[in-house]
């Protein structure tokens, strides 16, 4: 898979991920108006070029209050995120190129009042699901969101992956219509952040 080129398809009207963006910026608006008032910290694993994080921040209100850190593995998409980022006069935004799966690649940003996992799901193992949504209460801070996305081919994984939030101290405040073909949810923790570990959290599929 060209992650590069897959991103094209945020530009073709009627494309699934087309279709997504809407859905996942209106979570992070979301999360960031209801959150308190101060700087706000976002993680965004795995993050392509940037669009649903950096579309939102480029004209929201506490644009200036918000710290981010992108982490991308792929160079090009990387320096699209950058530019875009530098464009918008987005300053506190960094995009690091690296392996997202590595809870070393966010210390100083956890825990977090957003992250992001979106587009990761569908591409790693279930067993790294679920280590994944263990390692958010690393990442997250009590009453943070985790904004996250999973394609509902079959078999639909998207209710198991809602209850391995559930389980780990998150609350559900959001999930998309069962009748689309993509899932996006919306998951708020309610519990105590852990200490952080350096480890693996998952190993991305390149398909």
């Amino acid at each position: 898979m060209d992650w590069h080129t897959w991103h094209e398809d945020y530009d073709q009207p009627g494309s699934r991920l087309a279709q997504r963006l809407p859905i996942v910026q209106a979570r992070i608006v979301e999360a960031l108006d209801n959150a308190g008032p101060g700087s706000l910290k976002v993680i965004s694993m795995c993050a392509g070029q940037g669009h649903d994080i950096l579309g939102v921040l480029t004209d929201h209100p506490r644009r200036h209050d918000v710290s981010a850190r992108l982490v991308e593995l792929d160079p090009r998409n990387v320096a699209v995120a950058e530019n875009t980022a530098r464009s918008a006069g987005l300053d506190k935004v960094e995009v690091v190129a690296a392996d997202a799966g590595l809870f070393d690649q966010y210390k100083g940003m956890m825990p977090a009042d957003v992250v992001l996992a979106c587009g990761v799901f569908g591409n790693i193992l279930d067993e790294d699901i679920q280590r994944t949504i263990s390692g958010c209460r690393e990442l997250c801070k009590t009453g943070g969101s985790v904004i996250w996305t999973r394609r509902r081919s079959a078999p639909d994984q998207v209710p198991q992956i809602c209850a391995w939030f559930e389980e780990q101290g998150f609350e559900r405040q959001w999930l998309s219509d069962a009748s689309w073909d993509f899932g996006v949810g919306m998951h708020r923790f309610v519990g105590e952040p852990q200490p952080f570990s350096s480890r693996r959290m998952f190993t991305f599929r390149s398909k």
